[in-house]
């Protein structure tokens, strides 16, 4: 998918997975947000415990922390929508080497919030999880957030590949 030229990045994005990769960004943005909440266990594996045996070092380590990160993380996913063809076409994205690595950032931080939704542990097979999903019920939505998972991961090993090429 994406491949290097030069200085830049570039893949070419069906409407389909523009659609896809503008939702996820916006979800994620929507999380940080107005949806930001501790209790929440996306939130916290966004943003773990740093001092799992010590709530109160990890709340003063939050209290200087965790405005930046969670700009920083507004702001990754911020580039995956900026990036993105507008519209409802497909089209080409090229990102320089900034660009790329806020999009693996942001990747990332979609795919633990799915992982987390989905259930998704150490070691799970997301190909079998995908294949039972399918033979319960195709039209699921569990099996289009598990492609949805495995197409994120496609996607910021593609870009990873082509950041070390």
């Amino acid at each position: 998918m994406f491949r290097r030229y030069g200085d830049r990045y570039v893949a070419t994005f069906a409407v389909d997975e523009v659609r896809v990769l503008r939702k996820v960004a916006s979800e994620v943005v929507g999380l940080l947000t107005d949806g930001f909440d501790h209790g929440d266990p996306v939130v916290g594996r966004l943003f773990p415990e740093v001092y799992p045996e010590d709530a109160a070092s990890t709340a003063e380590f939050r209290r200087y922390t965790e405005g930046d990160l969670k700009t920083a993380k507004i702001d990754q996913a911020g580039a995956i929508l900026a990036a993105l063809p507008g519209g409802e076409v497909g089209g080409e994205v090229r990102l320089d080497a900034e660009a790329a690595e806020a999009w693996l950032r942001a990747l990332n931080d979609a795919r633990l919030a799915m992982g987390v939704r989905l259930e998704i542990k150490d070691g799970t097979d997301v190909g079998e999880e995908l294949d039972e999903a399918v033979a319960v019920d195709p039209t699921s939505s569990r099996v289009f957030q598990l492609s949805v998972y495995a197409y994120l991961g496609y996607l910021q090993e593609s870009l990873l590949n082509a950041l070390i090429d």
